[in-house]
């Protein structure tokens, strides 16, 4: 696929149309293609040979500049596209985050790739290489895509948290938050149930519990209330992001900490701020996500905004 060619089928919408580039500027230099996942946003970059995007490597004052919404292109994270170093995948998923750091999952973002992926290659699965592993991914109807996130990892060591404690009902409190579930699905997330997400003022909250000590990698954290049989209101802080419209990992993790409680069942539907997403934690201790990735819009990273 060309690096600047929208795949039309993978979105709803029809994409905003590309506008040639002289060949002598000098000045426009790698080509990205801005997609979200349920609003939860992307400048991604295809670093394979041959797509066009022939840079070194991508740090975290480039990430910044490009994630920066009034001077760079604006988004939650950074998706690199690397080539597979295992046999097995189609290609490597590399992620930053809006303030530059590397994190290890992002289910949006594996959503959207998989979609690239799949219009590239032509076939409805493919696999995704992670620094925690590998990620099936099918397609599922016009526009969506199912991901296989891997395992849920629940003991206190996976999480990681900084002591021995039961997941299940973490002792922490913070205002009106208190007895979370921790859950690591790729990344480490902790989940606080309570009547009314929509009440929570999470963007006072989340930049505290984000760094709080008993999380030596930082941490996800969700606000969730059920709002009807296996379907759950659900609102997030991302760490290293901020709020954010959706967060597939954060969907994961809720559907689960839910299903521990017995507030849910292992499948449902996960409401975010920007749309649902469909989650079942299988019998394997898989989680498995379903729901869209869309295409924005296309462009070139200026060379001067790659130097940091």
């Amino acid at each position: 696929m060309d690096s600047l060619a929208v795949p039309r089928h993978i979105t709803g919408m029809r994409p905003a149309p590309v506008t040639p580039f002289a060949a002598d500027n000098a000045g426009l230099a790698a080509p990205f293609i801005k997609m979200h996942g349920l609003g939860n946003d992307f400048a991604v970059i295809d670093l394979r040979p041959g797509k066009g995007a022939a840079l070194p490597e991508i740090g975290s004052a480039v990430a910044r500049a490009i994630a920066d919404r009034r001077t760079g292109v604006g988004c939650d994270q950074i998706i690199l596209i690397e080539p597979p170093k295992s046999g097995l995948a189609d290609a490597f998923m590399r992620i930053r985050n809006a303030d530059g750091g590397e994190v290890e999952a992002c289910g949006n973002g594996a959503r959207c790739v998989a979609a690239l992926l799949m219009a590239e290659t032509g076939r409805p699965h493919v696999v995704i290489e992670t620094v925690v592993g590998l990620l099936d991914a099918e397609a599922a109807g016009v526009g969506r895509v199912a991901v296989d996130m891997g395992e849920a990892r629940l003991d206190w060591r996976e999480i990681p948290l900084a002591k021995a404690m039961d997941t299940l009902h973490l002792d922490l409190a913070l205002g009106p938050l208190a007895d979370p579930v921790a859950v690591n699905v790729g990344n480490p997330h902790v989940v606080f149930f309570v009547p009314d997400a929509e009440a929570v003022d999470i963007a006072r909250l989340g930049p505290e519990l984000e760094r709080h000590a008993l999380f030596p990698e930082r941490v996800n954290v969700e606000v969730a209330s059920l709002i009807g049989p296996d379907r759950l209101r659900m609102r997030v802080w991302e760490r290293g992001v901020g709020i954010t419209r959706a967060c597939g990992t954060g969907a994961c993790a809720t559907l689960v900490a839910a299903a521990r409680r017995k507030l849910a069942g292992r499948r449902g539907t996960v409401l975010l701020d920007g749309g649902e997403l469909e989650i079942e934690w299988l019998a394997d201790n898989h989680v498995r996500m379903t729901g869209p990735a869309s295409v924005s819009f296309t462009g070139r990273l200026d060379a001067s905004l790659l130097a940091g």
